[in-house]
């Protein structure tokens, strides 16, 4: 059991400490008059309507808008990863003289975990990313690309896609 002074949070940041009895949100200290109650890190609290938005509860978030928060959260991040590479490369040559076609080299619907499949495959093969980029003429950032799944955000073509499958003997385009 934890000892706790009356009007304190349990989880302070320190800016609470008002002795007004148990009005002030367990998570921030703030007496805000409308607590509700929410599960924070697998905790039972009463919290403000500020601190609401962290309830981790299922009932009160449907598990589609979570859903969608997560796959929204991941692809920001690929996004994110994608331009962390392309600029630590620094390497446009390959799109500056060649260009895309992206009408020509569409990209199809991907399995998923295509990368996982991609990156399991090469290692059975006992290849390296370079070895297999250059046995079926590829960028090698197009490799690592479908292998970290952002294909689509670092606007791999169809073309590798069907040279990857054909090499290692895989199929990624769902049918």
């Amino acid at each position: 059991m934890v000892n706790q002074l009356p009007g304190m949070a349990k989880y302070s940041t320190g800016n609470a400490g008002d002795t007004g009895g148990g009005d002030a949100c367990e998570l921030c200290g703030e007496s805000d008059g409308e607590l509700v109650a929410a599960t924070v890190a697998g905790a039972e609290l009463q919290v403000c309507s500020s601190c609401a938005p962290h309830n981790d509860s299922d009932d009160t978030r449907g598990t589609e808008s979570t859903s969608r928060e997560d796959r929204e959260r991941k692809q920001r991040t690929a996004k994110n990863a994608a331009r962390v590479a392309d600029a630590a490369t620094g390497d446009s040559t390959h799109w500056e003289e060649g260009g895309v076609d992206y009408e020509g080299d569409r990209l199809p619907y991907l399995i998923r975990d295509y990368g996982k499949t991609v990156q399991r495959a090469r290692r059975e093969a006992g290849l390296q990313r370079e070895e297999l980029a250059e046995a079926i003429d590829a960028d090698e950032n197009d490799i690592l690309a479908v292998e970290q799944g952002r294909a689509t955000q670092a606007n791999v073509g169809g073309s590798v896609i069907r040279a990857l499958e054909q090499h290692l003997d895989i199929e990624l385009a769902d049918a």
